[in-house]
Order: C-alpha cells, then structure tokens, then sequence
C-alpha cells in the first residue's frame, strides 16, 4: 500500500512503526460554528482512510482534537453573551451530529485544548529549558531560528516564508515567523495559571501535545486540510521535534482546496455552505459520495448541480442495492451453476481491483468507479432465477466494499408503516397518470427521507426499506 507524504512530495510505502498498529492524528474543528463542507472533506476523507486500515488488519489508534479556546471562540461568545465553555460544548454537540450524519466514525480519543492546560504548561517549560521557547511580558514564543529544520515540510526557506507569510507585525517577537505557545490573558478573557502569568495556549501547541499524549512522540500519520500545511504543521513540527529529538510524523497527508462554483469558499460572496445546510437538501451519503468520487489530492468544485449528479449517482447504486436484497426474497436455495461460478469470479476481481485502488494512495474514485460495475454486472446477470447463494455473496461483498467508504452500512430509522408506504404509492402513481411529475417526485423524495426507497418496474413499483 503506497501514501503520499507532502512531506517527501512521493507516494512513499506505507510502513507503520509497528506492523499491527497505526496512530493517526487529525486536525479536528475549532469548535464556534457548524462545520462547513470543507471541513467535511477532510473528516470524510480521513474516516475513509481509517476504514481502508481497519479493513486491511490494522488497529487505528485515531485521535481527533477539539479547538475549544482560541481568538474566534472568545469574540463569539461575547457576541452570544455565553462562556467560553458553553459556546464550545454546544459546537461540539452540534459537530457530532453532523459528523455522526455523515457516517464519520467517534475517533479514539477526542481531546480538548482546555482539558490540557496543565500538559501545555509542562511542554512549554521545556521547551524555554532547551533554548527554543522565550518569554516577553507573559507571552511565550518559539524561535523558529533555533530549528534548523523549519520549512521542511513546507519546502520553502526561511526567506521565503518570510516574505510570503502573513504575519502581523508584533515587536515583541525576535523574528516575524516566531510563533506564540503561550498568550498572556487580556482582559475579559478566560485564563489559566502557568509559570508566566495567567492567559491561555496558542493555537499550535494544543495540537503537539495532545498527538503525542495519546500517540507517542512519533506519529504514523497526521493529516488535515492544505491550509494548515504552513503555519500549522510546520509550526507543530518545530516544536514537537525541538521538545523530543525525533521525528514527528512519518507521514503528511493534506487534502485537495475545496471551490464552490469555482470561486474559493467565502461568507462575503455568499458562497458558504454549512454540513447542516446541504443535507437538508441531500441526504448525507449523498454528500460523502460526491467528497469520495476525486482523489482526495486533488481539487474539487462544489456546485448544487454537481450535487444532483452525484444524488443521481447514489440512487443508482441503492437501486442496486435494493435489487439484491429484493432478489434474496425471491431465489431459491441451489447449488451454484458453471455460468454462477464464472460471475463469481468475476467479482472477485472486482474486489481485487477496489483494493488495488486503496492500495494506491486511497484512489476512492477508482473504487466507486468498480461499485458502479458491479451494480451494472448484477443487474445484467441476476435474477429471480438465480441461486440465492450467488445473490447473498454478491450482496455481501457490496456492502463490504461499501462500507469502506462509508456508505449503506447504517440502517435508516424510519417512522412510516407500511400501510401508509402503500397509501403515498398509489397517490404517487395517480399523479403520474395525471402527468403531475411535480407531486411524483415530491412523494418519491419524501419516502427517501423515510428510508423508502422505490424502484419502477415492468410488473409495477417495488419498494424497500433501507
């Protein structure tokens, strides 16, 4: 299995530290808002990796943080007249249940940055021990002078960071690219007690620290979104390998920028969509489809038309789906046939092929292309008259695959009877003599929502539960 590491710029061998085990850490969301569709990117994208590793025998030790202090969080608490603590948890809250939606998994641990001052506190001081860190008037800075090092995983010099970065000028600091550990508390703001004065941590540390609480001083993989390659990883680098002497992480892994209708994400273009805001419109399979079908690399464009295409995408492999599991009603127990063994086969090789396609840097849209074949391949080759056998293995091995990249594994709690499924069925078909598409597909969309999932036949409309 090969990864790419933004910190070689190659798709590497992925050789964990110990062969059974594999310690991932994600950036996790500064919790003062709903989560917006990039940030889903990311989570979608890593949960996915997770699951390909579980699939292969590994345990995932996932670790994921919650920014739960920062400059943002303070100014809208005051705005919301709540504590800091009131305004995170609720955040938090509101993240699982997104997260939770789109079928991202709980990570191991998900620490929070005020759960572990007193561990900042320590890291810091030795950090000030070992020459690295200096305090000005109660605020504590990295020297990134002293880390030979710095930019490795940026590629850029010192220069070059120097005049590309956006660093506000603060004559405190000994130079423009020294990054903050510790701020000294300014007034109204929470704090806590440390060697320098009350105030609070930088953004940078939280991570470092709590990485390597739950992880160990070397991580297998630390990933996240491609903003925070430079300052944020670079800066966690610096500090994590100035405080321990080893390496940090053996592999960098960054998602591709997210664009809507090709402009850059923006709250002032009026371009900004929330997780929750899209799927109220599109369930959210749809939505972690759509993330999944281009290589997490590489740049995506999000549209509302790009979402249908992909809502349609998604129908025609739960069309697929619903197939099998209505086939499995209906064929009877049998041996399997010269011409069944060969189909057999033939989705063994699809298996291989998805797996080859994991195996190659998480190509997820390589692996979406081959459910699409096998669906296609099943609704070419089954039917009632084929052995349920067949149709039991070829279910099975779709919902395996599946379940890799977070789809169709959850079952869909549903709070509509038959009797009323039957009822909203016939009025959908009078509205189709009537010509009514509109109602049609109003009824159609709404038994979605409740898990109903019909299918348009020869013999009439079928329906299933998801």
């Amino acid at each position: 299995m090969k990864l790419y590491n933004t910190l070689s710029r190659t798709k590497e061998e992925f050789q964990p530290l110990n062969d059974k085990v594999v310690n991932m850490y994600v950036c996790g969301p500064t919790v003062y808002n709903y989560i917006h569709i990039g940030n889903a990117r990311a989570f979608i994208v890593f949960d996915t990796v997770r699951r390909y590793l579980e699939y292969k025998g590994y345990k995932v030790n996932y670790v994921q943080n919650f920014t739960d202090i920062d400059d943002k969080i303070i100014k809208r608490a005051q705005e919301e007249n709540v504590t800091t603590k009131e305004l995170a948890e609720k955040y938090i809250h509101e993240y699982f249940k997104d997260a939770d939606n789109l079928g991202i998994k709980r990570a191991t641990v998900h620490p929070k940055a005020t759960e572990h001052i007193e561990d900042i506190v320590k890291f810091i001081k030795i950090l000030i021990d070992k020459g690295y860190a200096y305090v000005v008037n109660g605020n504590v800075y990295f020297e990134t002078a002293k880390f030979k090092d710095y930019g490795k995983l940026s590629h850029k010099n010192i220069e070059e960071l120097q005049a590309g970065a956006r660093i506000e000028i603060n004559e405190e600091k000994k130079n423009p690219l020294d990054f903050v550990l510790w701020k000294a508390q300014k007034p109204g703001e929470p704090a806590w007690d440390s060697p320098w004065g009350r105030g609070r941590p930088g953004w940078h540390i939280e991570c470092s620290v709590m990485s390597t609480k739950y992880l160990g001083k070397t991580l297998d993989i630390h990933a996240g979104g491609p903003d925070l390659i430079f300052p944020h990883h670079e800066n966690e680098i610096a500090q994590s390998e100035a405080l321990y002497g080893q390496q940090f992480s053996k592999y960098w892994m960054h998602i591709g920028y997210l664009n809507i209708n090709n402009e850059k994400m923006s709250k002032s273009k009026g371009n900004f969509f929330t997780v929750r805001e899209i799927t109220e419109k599109y369930h959210p399979e749809v939505l972690r489809l759509f993330m999944l079908m281009a290589h997490y690399r590489n740049p995506i464009n999000f549209s509302l038309d790009l979402m249908d295409q992909a809502n349609s995408a998604y129908e025609r492999l739960l069309n697929a789906m619903a197939n099998l599991k209505h086939l499995l009603t209906v064929c009877k127990e049998r041996e399997l046939n010269e011409e069944e063994k060969r189909i057999v086969e033939k989705f063994e090789e699809y298996k291989k092929e998805f797996e080859e396609a994991m195996d190659d840097d998480f190509n997820t849209a390589d692996a979406i292309s081959v459910l699409f074949e096998m669906a296609k391949t099943a609704n070419i080759n089954l039917s009632g008259n084929s052995s349920k056998e067949l149709v039991k293995y070829i279910l099975d091995m779709f919902l395996k695959l599946s379940e890799i990249l977070g789809l169709f594994y959850r079952t869909v709690k549903t709070d509509i009877d038959d009797e009323e499924i039957l009822a909203l069925i016939e009025k959908r078909q009078q509205a189709r003599k009537e010509k009514n598409w509109k109602l049609a597909d109003e009824i159609r969309d709404r038994l979605r929502e409740k898990g109903i999932i019909l299918e348009d036949t020869p013999e009439g409309v079928r329906w299933k539960r998801m």
